[in-house]
C-alpha cells in the first residue's frame, strides 16, 4: 500500500509539472517550485526523469535574465510521441489522424464505410488505427476515438443508432488488437474537449453543439466535462421539437436531428434561419439553468455560419434574462473538420499524462 501510495503521489506530482508546462509554455525549475508548490528537489528529479523519457527538452536560457546565473528552461516536447486519433462520426467514411502532443495533425488516413455497419464497421475502425499505427514515426502514447452514440465510462458505447452498435467493446477490441492505451467518447464529448483545450477558449463553461450525421452536444462546466448519470448527458439531438414530424433513428418522431443534421438541412425546404430560431428554443433552457458563456458549433460553415447562427443567438436571448445572456457568446469552432480528431487526442493526453 506504501508503495501504491508513493507511485500515485510520483505521478500527481507529474501532471502538475505536465499541466503547468502544456498551458504557460517553457519554464524554469525555480519557476516550476513556485507554480506548482513542490519543492525544489522534487521538481529536479521529476525534471530529470521526464528529459530521460524524452517528453521534456532543455530549452536554454531565456532571451532576458536577472543578473547571475541565467535559468535553464524546460518545456513538453510536441513531437516526443504521438497519438492515434480516430473520428467515427461521418456517415459515410471513418477519419484518422497521427496527432502530436500540441494537438496539430501530422499525419492523415480514412476508410470508406460503403453502408457497413455493425461487426463490418467494428472492422474498418480496427484496420484504419492499425494502418494509422504502422506509418507513426515515433512511439505512439495511446488511441483516441470520437464515436457517436451513448459511450459509458468505460469506452463500452452502449448505443450507436448509425452504426447498428449496442454494448460494442470497441476499447477493448482496438487495445488486444494494437497493445496500446485506447480512449473511447462520444464525438460531441471529445469535440468540446478540443475546442476547451485546443480552441482558443477562455470559458470555462460551455457547450458546443456537434452537427453531423446526427446532432449531439457536449457540456464543459467548470471546466470539467459534464457525462450524466447514465453517460447520455447531451443527447440533445433527440430532444423532440415537432412531434408531427419525421421519424428519428433513434424510434422518437420530431427529434431535433431529424431538422438539424447536415442532410437534412441539406435537403430541406426549410430555411436556415427557422432551424436556427428551433435550435434556439431547445438551448436557451441549457444556456439559462448552467449560465454558459459560450455556445460554439461545429459543423459544415455554409450551413451553420450566417443565418442558422443568427437566428439561434437571437432566440437565445429572446428566451433567458439579460442576466443570462449578457456575456453570452454564439460562435463557430475554429478547429473545422478536425474538432473531433483532436478531441480524441486530449482523451489520450488527459490520461496519460493528465493534462488537458
Amino acid at each position: 500500500m506504501g508503495k501504491l501510495l508513493a507511485e500515485d503521489t510520483r505521478r500527481h506530482h507529474r501532471s502538475l509539472l505536465l499541466q503547468h508546462l502544456f498551458a504557460e509554455g517553457p519554464a524554469s525549475r525555480a519557476d516550476l517550485a513556485r507554480a506548482t508548490g513542490l519543492t525544489r528537489v522534487t521538481v529536479s528529479d521529476l525534471v530529470g526523469a521526464l528529459i530521460a523519457d524524452g517528453l521534456l527538452g532543455e530549452l536554454g536560457t531565456p532571451a532576458e535574465s536577472k543578473v547571475g546565473k541565467p535559468p535553464t528552461l524546460v518545456g513538453l516536447l510536441a513531437d516526443a510521441t504521438c497519438i492515434i486519433a480516430l473520428d467515427l462520426s461521418p456517415d459515410d467514411r471513418m477519419t484518422g489522424a497521427v496527432v502530436n502532443l500540441f494537438g496539430q495533425v501530422k499525419a492523415r488516413a480514412e476508410a470508406p464505410l460503403d453502408g457497413a455497419s455493425g461487426e463490418d464497421a467494428v472492422r474498418i475502425a480496427v484496420g484504419l488505427a492499425e494502418r494509422l499505427r504502422d506509418t507513426a514515426d515515433r512511439p505512439v502514447l495511446g488511441v483516441g476515438v470520437g464515436t457517436p452514440g451513448v459511450v459509458d465510462g468505460r469506452g463500452v458505447i452502449l448505443d450507436a443508432h448509425n452504426l447498428h452498435w449496442a454494448g460494442v467493446d470497441l476499447t477493448g477490441i482496438l487495445h488486444r488488437r494494437l497493445g496500446l492505451p485506447v480512449y473511447v467518447a462520444n464525438d460531441a464529448n471529445t469535440a468540446v474537449l478540443a475546442e476547451y483545450t485546443f480552441g482558443g477558449t477562455t470559458a470555462a463553461d460551455l457547450m458546443l453543439l456537434r452537427i453531423g450525421t446526427g446532432v449531439g452536444a457536449g457540456l464543459v462546466v467548470g471546466g470539467s466535462l459534464v457525462q450524466g448519470h447514465a453517460w447520455a448527458a447531451g443527447e440533445i439531438g433527440h430532444v423532440v421539437t415537432d412531434p408531427s414530424g419525421v421519424r428519428c433513428a433513434c424510434g422518437k418522431t420530431g427529434c431535433l436531428e431529424t431538422i438539424l443534421s447536415v442532410p437534412h438541412l441539406r435537403q430541406s425546404d426549410r430555411s436556415l434561419g427557422s432551424v436556427g430560431t428551433v435550435v434556439g428554443e431547445v438551448v436557451a433552457p441549457v444556456v439559462a439553468a448552467l449560465n454558459l458563456h459560450e455556445v460554439v458549433l461545429a459543423g459544415p460553415p455554409d450551413l451553420l455560419d450566417g443565418e442558422l447562427r443568427e437566428a439561434l443567438d437571437r432566440c437565445v436571448r429572446d428566451r433567458v434574462m439579460a442576466t443570462s445572456s449578457a456575456d453570452l457568446v454564439v460562435r463557430m469552432s475554429p478547429l473545422g473538420d478536425d474538432v473531433v480528431l483532436v478531441g480524441a487526442a486530449v482523451l489520450v493526453l488527459s490520461a496519460e499524462l493528465g493534462v488537458s
